[in-house]
């Protein structure tokens, strides 16, 4: 890495540096199929995450894996609750993890979240999917951190 400080994580930095235990070479390369496959493995959110964070754009896949959590909510008050704090977070403008979506969307969520549903944040989360799908992750998969993940799975590459 030419004595600058690494920019990886600790468990993507371990991953690159030797073999991961917990990925297997199938699904790192299923990840350069398509984004909806990312999404789909156990460890492509986590690590397409890291990716994010290294960019200054981690808010999106933030919002879109609280919005899978938000969805499973079976308590009314718990979803009130959760839908006023993703508002806050992620919604509201000026809050502190933003996310890119038109201001129709935004008031739909506001007047929405008065009484949320478990789908009162589904065109927000497509249209943060469709951000990450079309801009970030065709750089993931050009990134030194992506580069590095498939070398260090290769079943050759032993430590």
């Amino acid at each position: 890495m030419s004595g600058r400080t690494c920019w990886l994580c600790k468990a993507c930095r371990e991953a690159s540096e030797r073999r991961p235990a917990h990925l297997t070479l199938e699904e790192v390369l299923s990840w350069a199929q398509s984004f909806e496959k990312l999404m789909a493995t156990k460890h492509g959110p986590v690590i397409y995450a890291a990716y994010l964070k290294m960019e200054h754009s981690e808010e999106n896949i933030k919002f879109w894996m609280a919005c899978e959590t938000y969805k499973k909510i079976a308590s009314r008050w718990s979803r009130i609750s959760q839908a006023k704090k993703l508002y806050k977070i992620y919604i509201q403008p000026q809050s502190p993890r933003e996310i890119n979506i038109d201001s129709s969307t935004r008031e739909t969520i506001f007047r929405n979240i008065q009484e949320p549903t478990e789908t009162c944040f589904e065109e927000a989360q497509r249209t943060v999917y469709m951000h990450m799908e079309r801009d970030s992750y065709p750089r993931f998969l050009k990134s030194e951190m992506y580069q590095k993940l498939v070398k260090a799975v290769q079943p050759n590459n032993h430590s």
